[in-house]
């Protein structure tokens, strides 16, 4: 009889359901969006309750797009979009409001007021994050200090919170667990990171009752067993839960100190694997905890850029300079060679590793051969140069050599962008032959969990590598344009 790993991949804009062989190779493929919900203040919010029924049918809907025989799913892995928090009735399961989404900073106020009474160095050094609405922190206590009736019933024991995995897991395992692993609570601004435990001034600071909390648990330990409310007939263990950033560095193959990937979506998330003590970074970069497997902590350096597939968005969708992504490489190559333009996506400020909220969006360096294909390919070159800053950060934070960069995502498929990513670095960058490497890190880890995978399981993918073929001296010129020119809209 056949064994699949079934994986769910809760993002942003909708939830997929993945399925994996013995060999741990993807064969199958289902998903589902949700609404985005966002009012006239541009506060974000996604409906819990549809996210949980997502889940239920993406599961139906793989095995039945795959055909296989759902008796044979040996164990579900999760990974989940992360910042993104919850809060819900402990007895019934209900969520009291919305789920307050990543990108909302409707608790900006509260982040401020801990700021002006001189926390925030104090946060940075307990949770490796730096005080932000970006985090569940504040956007519980909004809940708390702005919801009717739930910071009392909270007192009392009557409410659960967390982010979008503890949600899942409660709703889906048999007994309701209420637990988190370790890479989710790292990002909730409410764990310390060095003492591995939710923190008490913390959870004071922000009134939130420790009552409230999940119990971490291992990222490959026992979170319960589901059924998907009945719909299998004997269930299945949950046993590989980690944030999707997180999921897609294990997806990688990232476990040893110094290996790096960098997911190039909408933004980009650049992971590094530091080990097993934290690093605290004052060049722009945060600490969190890549996960907690085989009874270990690993912990990562973190950079978050807000502009970079969606750059090639603003090409198309305001600029109509391109019909499509697509279009981008022929451009790029087709430039004339001697423009040394640059394109400073800072539409809504710099994120790290500069974290300047009064930068501005700038094309610097224009000349009279500048034209649309030049100005393509200064878009192109602006996602490499703006990884290329946060890897730098990272390895001179951390100590430690970096020998190649791992990346995912769409743009990866840009020959172009690739190649300069690896000029700009100096380094090989590995592409893998799947995209899906956030729900590949969860199954993974589920299937390592319970014995159906080995180690050899990371060698499932197959990986394209681009090589340096830059000169030192050239890539040094253009790198120090691009500072140049980020100096400018930092005037």
């Amino acid at each position: 009889m056949s064994k699949y790993i079934l994986s769910i991949d809760q993002s942003t804009q909708g939830t997929k359901a993945l399925l994996f062989d013995e060999r741990g190779a993807l064969l199958c493929r289902a998903d589902r969006p949700h609404r985005q919900i966002v009012d006239e203040r541009g506060w974000v919010e996604h409906d819990p309750a549809e996210i949980l029924a997502n889940t239920l049918q993406v599961a139906r809907d793989v095995v039945e797009k795959a055909g296989i025989d759902k008796s044979e799913i040996d164990a579900l892995g999760l990974s989940n979009q992360r910042e993104t928090s919850v809060a819900w009735d402990r007895a019934t399961g209900k969520p009291v409001y919305n789920a307050i989404v990543w990108q909302c900073a409707r608790g900006a106020a509260i982040c401020e007021g801990l700021a002006q009474r001189g926390y925030g160095e104090m946060v940075r050094r307990t949770t490796g994050l730096q005080l932000s609405p970006y985090f569940p922190a504040a956007k519980l206590a909004w809940i708390m200090q702005n919801v009717e009736g739930v910071a009392e019933r909270a007192r009392a024991g009557e409410i659960c919170v967390g982010t979008i995995d503890s949600w899942l897991v409660y709703n889906l395992s048999a007994d309701h667990r209420h637990c988190t692993d370790y890479s989710n609570a790292s990002r909730t601004q409410l764990f310390n990171i060095n003492t591995l435990a939710w923190d008490a001034e913390l959870l004071e600071l922000f009134g939130i009752d420790p009552a409230c909390m999940a119990t971490v648990t291992d990222s490959d330990g026992d979170f319960g067993v589901t059924d998907f409310d009945g719909w299998l007939a004997k269930p299945i263990p949950i046993r590989g839960v980690l944030g999707d950033s997180h999921g897609a560095l294990f997806g990688q193959g990232c476990l040893r100190p110094g290996m790096t990937k960098a997911t190039y979506g909408t933004g980009s998330s650049i992971m590094m694997n530091i080990g097993e003590k934290p690093v605290f970074s004052d060049l722009g970069v945060v600490t969190s905890l890549a996960w907690k497997i085989g009874g270990k902590v690993n912990y990562v350096l973190e950079g978050n850029i807000n502009y970079t597939g969606a750059v090639i968005t603003w090409l198309k969708d305001d600029l109509k300079l391109i019909e499509g992504p697509g279009e981008t490489e022929a451009l790029a190559r087709t430039a004339n060679p001697g423009d040394s333009c640059y394109l400073v996506p800072a539409f809504s400020g710099l994120g790290a590793p500069y974290w300047d909220s009064g930068a501005r969006a700038a094309i610097v360096g224009m000349s009279r051969t500048t034209g649309k294909n030049e100005v393509v390919r200064a878009a192109l070159d602006c996602i490499a140069y703006q990884i290329t800053d946060i890897v730098k950060a990272m390895g001179e934070s951390a100590g430690v050599p970096i020998g190649e960069l791992r990346v995912d995502g769409g743009p990866t498929r840009n020959g172009y962008l690739m190649q300069f990513q690896s000029d700009m670095l100096g380094i090989p960058v590995r592409i893998p032959d799947s995209e899906e490497l956030s729900g590949i890190g969860a199954a993974w880890a589920a299937g390592l969990a319970c014995g159906l995978y080995e180690e050899n399981v990371f060698n499932v993918l197959k990986r394209t590598a681009y090589a340096p073929e830059m000169s030192a001296q050239a890539r040094d010129e253009k790198y120090a344009g691009w500072q140049d020119a980020v100096r400018r809209v930092r005037v």
